[in-house]
């Protein structure tokens, strides 16, 4: 079967995000940028209000929701809104303030319990893997076989979440680019990208403006649209079907160019 694209944007009402952070920090601003998410063809767009860059600081649960519920109910309507948390209240709130969609990136090991409230709400989610957590991804990471490690924590969670009552057809898998994980890993990750496709669920690509990118361009995080572009095609032909970015707009123009080329073969 064929799965439907779907470009998720991101909107980080943080202050310290690695690369937006501060930018959208405003309700008001926070709101128009939604708003304009959409308008350049965001299907879902992402709202996190804490940090998950290599090396940030937790946010208390009152802050995090200070931040994210105003603007969820500000953007009803606009497009299908995601929450990014690993925080059961946090999540509560935002399903009740208009979202239909958990991205956690601690694949409900944070708090177990998220994944009942997801069943209970019989929305979407997304599981992603992330070795250690954000403070300390970066420090040193290593896998024997990067692959087939992820692959089979991504089948553990995705039972686990069907074992709390969550509609196997409302789960998304992320292998969490970037989230402990060298140069290498990513890239072998996405040459492999297929090796996920395997478990049934929509695989979720997160590259955009990551350091890896500027790593292989020597660009800062501004300018990494084109790296960005080139590897989420590069995702979409290795079977990915969502993919969370900052700049919408070119990478819907092209990846609607390779799901055409895709469709006329």
């Amino acid at each position: 079967m064929t799965r439907p694209l779907r470009i998720m944007g991101v909107l980080n009402v943080t202050p310290d995000s690695f690369s937006d952070g501060g930018e959208w920090f405003s309700f008001e601003d926070a709101v128009a940028h939604g708003r304009e998410l959409a308008a350049q063809g965001a299907a879902l767009i992402d709202i996190g209000g804490e940090s998950t860059r290599p090396r940030a600081d937790p946010v208390p649960e009152d802050e995090e929701l200070r931040r994210v519920v105003p603007v969820i109910e500000a953007l009803g309507g606009a497009a299908q809104l995601s929450i990014d948390t690993s925080k059961v209240a946090v999540a509560r709130a935002a399903l009740d303030a208009g979202a239909t969609y958990v991205n956690d990136v601690t694949a409900f090991r944070a708090a177990p319990e998220l994944a009942g409230l997801v069943a209970q709400r019989g929305c979407e989610c997304c599981l992603m893997h992330m070795l250690g957590e954000p403070r300390t991804m970066q420090d040193d990471p290593r896998y024997d076989d990067v692959v087939a490690e992820i692959v089979e924590f991504l089948g553990e969670r995705v039972s686990a979440a069907v074992a709390a009552g969550i509609d196997e057809r409302r789960i998304c898998i992320d292998p969490g680019i970037g989230f402990g994980k060298t140069v290498d890993h990513n890239l072998r990750l996405l040459q492999e990208l297929d090796a996920l496709c395997v478990l049934g669920r929509p695989v979720v690509i997160g590259v955009s403006r990551k350091r890896f990118l500027g790593t292989l361009t020597g660009r800062p995080e501004g300018d990494r649209v084109a790296a960005t572009v080139a590897a989420n095609v590069a995702a979409f032909e290795r079977g990915a079907r969502i993919f969370r970015v900052h700049d919408v707009e070119p990478n819907r123009d092209a990846l609607a160019v390779a799901a055409a080329i895709e469709a006329a073969s």
